[in-house]
């Protein structure tokens, strides 16, 4: 499998507040799939990531962007990170409000929650597709630049 990531400068501030945008995309369920994650802090730092999967469920692939997304912002587990995404499901999930029942979503939950545990506080909020443009374009740019 070949992964694509693009960064930029990331300043760390111990004050500042960090926002997360992540999306997962797939052409076909499952198909080629791809995630995007936009990190941004308050005080103007921005750092973009994007990956190429495989084939993957859209489900998988949002799964995929959230892990990712936690662990890119190791650096800031004494910060309040909130993340944003399009994902009812996942963001239900998370939240606690919709159950896992799909073994291998299950998985991916597990990690992310286990990732999450190793910072002082995290939120996890759906977004309206129109919102979270930078991370759908990064995750498709992930699928069209391996294809």
């Amino acid at each position: 499998m070949k992964l694509k990531q693009d960064s930029l400068p990331f300043k760390k501030s111990e004050n500042d507040r960090i926002d997360i945008f992540i999306d997962g995309a797939a052409r076909g369920n499952p198909g080629e799939s791809g995630i995007g994650v936009l990190i941004k802090e308050e005080s103007g730092g921005a750092r973009e990531v994007k990956k190429y999967l495989g084939t993957r469920t859209n489900n998988q692939a949002e799964y995929t962007a959230l892990i990712t997304a936690l662990e890119s912002a190791h650096g800031h587990k004494n910060q309040e990170i909130r993340i944003f995404t399009d994902s009812l499901l996942l963001a239900n999930q998370m939240n606690g409000i919709w159950k896992v029942k799909h073994p291998e979503i299950k998985e991916l939950y597990t990690k992310a929650k286990s990732l999450i545990e190793g910072f002082r506080r995290v939120t996890i909020r759906h977004i309206p597709r129109e919102e979270n443009r930078e991370a759908d374009r990064l995750a498709n740019l992930a699928i069209d630049e391996y294809l």
